[in-house]
């Protein structure tokens, strides 16, 4: 069943493809992309939240892009980065240390046609890496070396960040790679840290997300359930669990993470061919609801859970949809209960 709704300057389709739960209209819908909408991340502006920026990727092997909108949808062409290779992930982390007296927030995202990662500065937007990090150098199957999805870790005892990274295919240990990120007087530095998490063998590994405050590594493999470990490497490589794919139809995409106080919240994870979301207790993984939010075939999503202002004043949920945009929901939609 298809409903037509018209938002502003946009018109768009919700789809409840067959699974029976009401649709939960979005808040808006951004504007469109040039090739193929994948996964966003939200930049919270801490001065003016009301400028915080929703960065997505936009994926094409010559012109991709990370493209910057503001919180009416609107692309912001002087924070958008064009000229990508196959820009699959993108995450972003706060007070990244530059050198002992200069932190700035950052962005980094997967360049999977140059097997490499690239990072940026937030807000001015300006590249760190020169011009790259090449990941999964050790490897010799070429399929291997192919960067997909991206998540950053600030470890809370020590302030350091670090990106966990997947690939398009791998081996069924040590799938991601843990690099931390260094800056010194000759520029900033990708250093391998460890090799972590099972695969099933079963398609690919794309979405990751970290639980900075409880220090929880989350990722999807997609054909089995949800892999849990410790982020920090100095807590071992042990799997801590394998929860949730009996709840989904088929793939087990794209990963947000709720944060409320005293360890509150919800695991979000996008149930892809059923065009639905399935949303995990952040304390114990077990399973809580589904809803419809009227997006297809989400690849990726991100949560924000502080006001962003006067449309969106207890956070935002942004997640892809397969028309070339996003969703914005404000999070009071989700009716979410602590």
């Amino acid at each position: 069943m298809k409903k037509v709704l018209l938002l502003g300057i946009f018109t768009i389709t919700l789809v409840s493809c067959g699974n029976k739960l009401p649709v939960i209209a979005p808040t808006l819908v951004t504007e469109k992309l040039p090739h193929d909408s994948d996964d966003p991340a939200i930049w919270v502006n801490s001065k003016n939240p009301e400028e915080s920026i929703v960065f997505g990727t936009d994926k094409d092997d010559v012109n991709g892009g990370i493209y910057a909108f503001d919180l009416d949808g609107k692309i912001i062409k002087d924070k958008s980065i064009t000229g990508i290779s196959y820009p699959n992930n993108v995450d972003v982390e706060y007070g990244f240390k530059l050198n002992d007296s200069t932190t700035t927030d950052i962005l980094m995202f997967t360049e999977r046609e140059k097997n490499q990662i690239r990072l940026y500065a937030i807000p001015d937007m300006k590249p760190l890496d020169n011009n790259g990090f090449k990941v999964f150098t050790d490897e010799t199957n070429v399929e291997y070396k192919r960067p997909m999805g991206i998540s950053l870790f600030k470890n809370p005892k020590t302030g350091n960040i670090s990106a966990f990274v997947s690939r398009k295919s791998g081996p069924t240990e040590g799938y991601l790679y843990q690099y931390g990120l260094v800056s010194d007087s000759t520029g900033v530095h990708a250093k391998l840290l460890r090799k972590v998490g099972k695969f099933s063998g079963t398609k690919e590994i794309e979405a990751i997300a970290v639980d900075d405050e409880l220090g929880f590594l989350y990722y999807s493999d997609e054909g089995v359930g949800v892999r849990k470990y410790y982020a920090d490497p100095q807590m071992g490589n042990e799997e801590i669990a394998l929860f949730g794919g009996e709840f989904f139809k088929d793939d087990i995409e794209g990963i947000a993470i709720a944060a409320y106080p005293n360890e509150k919240g919800y695991i979000i994870i996008s149930n892809q061919q059923d065009h639905t979301f399935n949303f995990f207790k952040r304390s114990d993984n077990s399973f809580v609801k589904t809803l419809n939010l009227g997006t297809i075939e989400t690849d990726g999503c991100d949560i924000v859970t502080t006001s962003l202002g006067k449309k969106f004043p207890n956070g935002l949920f942004v997640s892809m949809n397969d028309e070339k945009d996003f969703f914005f929901h404000a999070v009071d939609s989700l009716k979410l209960k602590l």
